[in-house]
């Protein structure tokens, strides 16, 4: 059994991935040992949406549950779009779009190609992170520039005149840092903003970063050397040592230039924070009431808490009022933070000179109104899902779900799908453990309790032969649920991996002549396996005795 998690998977969720896969030897096409995959279905379970339903006039919030961190948004005309981080995740950055800033559909990904995206041998912490989407009104082009910690990248641009077509290959930029923001001015002039260290020799303590900025030339896609600048020192008031400045965003409003960035570290001392200049290189002056949103400063034992907001963007809305999108996190019961980071949706209150997040550094509440004369279809005609929900594969389209993501892994080379249905994958030789491509895919945990199961139809050949379902945080902490091989034995096993170390925690025979449908069920930070043959559904206790909590160590970098 020492080889039972090498090769091949497909799943559910980054936080807790339910993965579905193959374990056969390392060939690159499906072969006659593959698994067919018959059916998925997720459904979500969280009693905050149990206990507070929707009236009219009411949206959920956040509005991308799950693993969508680091949001940015811009607009053209009645067009919304919106676009999150995906590290090691392929297709990367998933883009939304939207014209009531309520409903949203994805509409596919920005970086949906292997010119634009090598992420196969970065960690899952790494790759792609912090992008910005912009219009530039000037010669009537998208951009989205974002920094890729992976094949040879660093940061890049790309561009469309229609983020319903695709967009270009990358382009790099020649310099250093992360979180690049692109600001074009109504005179044609274009700039960069984004994190960096600051100048050799002059860090002041840990976590010290600094905003530059620096001209772009638009018709050469290029910043232009020589001018960069520090704008923003440290953060707001760098007496007091603020931590990881990051995240900058620039706007222009009434002749004034507005800088807005994140401050505190992804985490609990995260926020949002506000500069004002005449110019866009400076100098810039925080407001004396920042932040203007934060949930840090609030009891840790609030109800329903959503915390660690901040990693925000703005827009103006068709009703010439200001909304802003931005990072959170809702923990479960025992404050674990299963789902990741979601993108979550607040009015902003830009009357005044600043803008300020309405209700932002009050409790956050699962529910806000919604504009003035929108109407909710979320999870209807095509609109992602919000609350609690159903999703159901059947693997009957030619075409697999936005929502299905591989792991350093383009789906298109690892599955197919018959012309009656059912989905097969490719093997890989290398196993989740591995900071390599897998052939896995996954679908993210969007609730504290939900339900998962998928239905496997499988017949393995050796030991180093599984399939099955996978819960899935990273490469170090992961559950493998699975058919395997043991001797002439055909056999189901759990086993988890904690820090890197892999254990068998129950194992029983099976009869795989017929298909096995396996189940994992959530319920905040304890997750419970069961199977089913012929319908028959067995015992999870006299199976495995108890129910296991799944192993969840905060791995979070300052650039996350």
């Amino acid at each position: 059994m020492n080889n039972f998690l090498s090769k091949s998977i497909l799943g559910l969720a980054l936080g807790i991935t339910a993965t579905v896969g193959v374990n056969a030897a390392g060939t690159l096409k499906a072969d006659k040992n593959s698994a067919e995959f018959s059916k998925f279905i997720y459904q979500g379970k969280d009693r905050v949406y149990q206990e507070n339903p929707l009236k009219e006039g009411e949206f959920y919030n956040p509005i991308l549950q799950g693993c969508y961190p680091d949001p940015s948004i811009c607009r053209k005309g009645n067009d919304y779009y919106l676009v999150t981080s995906t590290f090691a995740m392929f297709p990367g950055v998933p883009i939304f779009h939207s014209t009531d800033l309520v409903n949203w559909k994805q509409i596919g990904h920005v970086l949906d190609r292997k010119s634009q995206l090598k992420v196969e041998d970065c960690g899952i912490s790494a790759g792609i992170y912090a992008p910005t989407i912009r219009y530039n009104a000037n010669n009537d082009t998208f951009y989205m520039i974002t920094t890729q910690f992976s094949g040879g990248f660093g940061n890049i641009v790309v561009k469309t005149k229609d983020p319903m077509k695709g967009w270009s290959d990358p382009i790099k930029l020649a310099f250093n840092g992360i979180d690049p923001d692109i600001f074009f001015d109504d005179n044609g002039k274009a700039y960069i903003v984004h994190n960096d260290a600051p100048d050799r020799g002059k860090e002041l303590y840990e976590g010290h970063r600094v905003i530059k900025i620096w001209e772009y030339d638009v018709e050469k896609d290029s910043v232009i050397q020589g001018t960069s600048k520090i704008i923003v020192d440290g953060g707001v008031d760098i007496t007091k040592k603020p931590i990881w400045i990051e995240a900058p965003h620039m706007y222009k409003k009434n002749g004034k230039y507005y800088l807005m960035c994140a401050e505190g570290g992804t985490g609990d001392n995260h926020s949002e924070v506000v500069f004002i200049s005449d110019s866009p290189k400076g100098p810039f002056k925080p407001w004396n009431n920042n932040p203007i949103l934060s949930q840090r400063h609030l009891p840790t034992d609030r109800p329903n808490k959503i915390d660690w907001a901040g990693h925000a963007d703005i827009v103006e809305g068709q009703d010439g009022k200001y909304y802003g999108v931005f990072l959170g996190i809702r923990p479960n019961t025992a404050n674990m933070v299963n789902t990741g980071r979601e993108t979550f949706i607040l009015p902003v209150d830009w009357s005044g000179t600043f803008p300020v997040f309405e209700n932002g550094l009050i409790p956050m509440e699962c529910k806000i109104k919604t504009p003035a004369g929108v109407v909710n279809h979320q999870g209807k005609d095509g609109f992602f899902q919000n609350g609690n929900f159903t999703f159901t594969e059947n693997f009957t389209s030619a075409n697999l779900d936005y929502r299905w993501v591989g792991l350093r892994t383009d789906p298109k080379d690892i599955v197919t799908i018959g012309k009656k249905g059912g989905l097969k994958m490719v093997t890989y030789a290398s196993n989740i453990k591995e900071v390599k491509p897998i052939s896995a895919l996954f679908y993210r945990q969007q609730h504290a309790r939900f339900s998962a199961q998928t239905t496997v139809n499988f017949k393995p050949k050796s030991d180093n032969d599984l399939a099955g379902l996978t819960c899935y945080q990273s490469e170090r902490f992961n559950y493998v649920f699975g058919i395997t091989k043991e001797g002439k034995k055909d056999i189901l096993i759990l086993a988890r991996t904690e820090r890197g170390k892999t254990t068998i925690i129950a194992k029983t025979e099976v009869d795989v002549k017929q298909p096995i449908t396996l189940y994992v069920d959530g319920m905040d930070n304890d997750y419970k396996f069961n199977y089913s043959v012929g319908g028959e559904v067995m015992n999870l206790v006299e199976l495995f005795q108890e129910i296991f909590s799944l192993p969840i160590e905060q791995e979070v970098s300052p650039a996350q």
